[in-house]
């Protein structure tokens, strides 16, 4: 399984995997499936590091990316993360390696925490994050509303550095060197 940033030809594959989600579990609180254009303008942004798990045939078996934990200016130097697998690749080890891959260009980047949003129950997605030392922030009850009951999510969160009094802004994603982003994914 080769790990890579994800090319905006990755796009159909990405949206097909998330839909699987959106229609049939309450991991993602999407309703509507986005399309393969929203996946590829997101990939094109270069913000924020968008990475693709992809077999020896080529196709993409899953995917992460990091996203603006919140908008407002001050919460700049925490990224909320996101990681989705083709159904039948749960703990085959495709979830650790993206996260690790992930966490290495946050932290290369200059961001300083990383947080991720869990629906309850899924002690699959619990445990991985756990591995990499994420803590639980705190449970918010009967948050959502899918596919007939409500559902909790719980908020967890990972310190990528130490919080200097005057930290350095995070560089954009596409400022990284190719050869840098794939050192980090090794």
């Amino acid at each position: 399984m080769l790990i890579r940033p994800a090319l905006p030809g990755d796009a159909p594959a990405i949206a097909a995997i998330y839909a699987h989600y959106v229609r049939h579990t309450a991991v993602t609180f999407a309703c509507r499936e986005p399309s393969a254009a929203h996946y590829a303008r997101q990939i094109a942004e270069g913000m924020y590091p968008f990475l693709a798990a992809v077999d020896e045939d080529g196709s993409v078996a899953g995917f992460a990316y990091a996203s603006a934990f919140r908008e407002k200016e001050a919460f700049r130097w925490g990224a909320e993360l996101t990681i989705y697998l083709r159904p039948g690749l749960e703990r085959c080890g495709t979830g650790s390696r993206l996260m690790a891959g992930l966490l290495a260009i946050l932290r290369r980047q200059g961001y300083l925490l990383a947080y991720s949003c869990v629906t309850l129950p899924n002690e699959g997605s619990l445990a991985l994050h756990r591995r990499f030392g994420f803590e639980q922030l705190g449970v918010f009850p009967r948050t959502g509303y899918k596919l007939g009951c409500w559902h909790d999510v719980v908020w967890l969160h990972l310190p990528l550095g130490g919080m200097p009094e005057h930290p350095d802004e995070p560089l954009p994603f596409s400022a990284l060197t190719g050869e840098e982003t794939a050192r980090l994914l090794r």
